[in-house]
């Protein structure tokens, strides 16, 4: 059987989506880019480590003048016996190959494994000599690279416990205001088109104008009307190049009476007005 193992360093492309029968492990050198995952989109940046699992899809977005420089290791399942693992009594031991991957995706790539200093110096050290070993192809280097991808393993479990451990747990009241905040959003979401007021959704969230925007700015870094006119450009982005609509009726269409006013904050969040969004677009 052909050796199941295969690792290579590469400034990675935007590729489209794509899903494969091996395991996938990603380590970031540089750069930045977004690592789409299942359709949803996450911010990826030196230092990031993630698997992907076989059948599941993925792609990456980079954008023009951006470099993204990656180590992947393509490997089967049985690259790694349980019974090799077993015998070196290390199987609780790799909480980051057996656990990690199979978290939600909110846990997995969000609060993604993020190497620095001299953690990230020991990952990068054995991802660059099982590429050396597999380049060269001397003697033993299957055995080399087979032990070297159990310490690599071992490692990042061990970093992903760490990482755990430090993270700190939040208060249930905490958790709470969290979740208002993105019911909040995700209402926004939703609703963008209607007129909204603070008014209304404090009595819709049981919570005071204030304490609204407050829960708005601890998760979100924005106030709810900021968060409100960010939602409606993007969606007045789209509208303006899938359809032919006047820029009058766009506005309307993502809850705005005032054409100048729309224009204004078009201007603002974009940097050109909406006609010439529609041109260059």
């Amino acid at each position: 059987m052909e050796f199941p193992f295969w690792i290579n360093r590469s400034v990675q492309g935007s590729i489209d989506e794509h899903g494969h029968e091996f395991v996938e492990l990603v380590y970031v050198v540089r750069g930045k880019g977004l690592h789409i995952f299942e359709g949803s989109s996450y911010a990826v940046q030196a230092g990031d480590v993630f698997i992907i699992n076989p059948g599941e899809t993925h792609a990456y977005f980079v954008e023009p003048g951006d470099q993204l420089e990656i180590i992947n290791c393509l490997f089967m399942p049985s690259f790694i016996p349980d019974a090799l693992l077993s015998e070196l009594e290390i199987t609780a031991s790799m909480d980051y190959f057996y656990v990690h991957p199979f978290l939600k995706h909110d846990v997995r790539f969000n609060h993604r494994l993020n190497l620095h200093g001299q953690e990230a110096a020991s990952v990068l050290t054995l991802l660059e000599s099982m590429i050396r070993e597999i380049g060269c192809g001397g003697l033993g280097h299957t055995t080399i690279i087979r032990l070297q991808m159990i310490e690599l393993l071992v490692l990042l479990s061990r970093y992903y416990t760490l990482m755990q451990q430090h993270r700190a747990v939040p208060s249930p009241r905490q958790l709470d205001r969290e979740m208002t905040a993105r019911r909040i959003y995700g209402y926004l979401e939703r609703n963008y088109e209607k007129k909204i007021t603070l008014q209304s959704l404090s009595l819709l969230f049981n919570s005071s104008t204030r304490q609204l925007n407050r829960l708005m700015r601890e998760e979100y870094s924005r106030s709810v009307f900021e968060a409100l006119h960010e939602i409606r450009m993007e969606r007045a982005k789209h509208l303006l190049l899938e359809t032919s609509e006047k820029v009058i009726v766009v506005a309307t269409m993502v809850g705005y009476e005032d054409q100048s006013f729309f224009n204004r904050l078009f201007l603002r969040h974009v940097g050109c007005s909406p006609t010439q969004y529609r041109m260059t677009g």
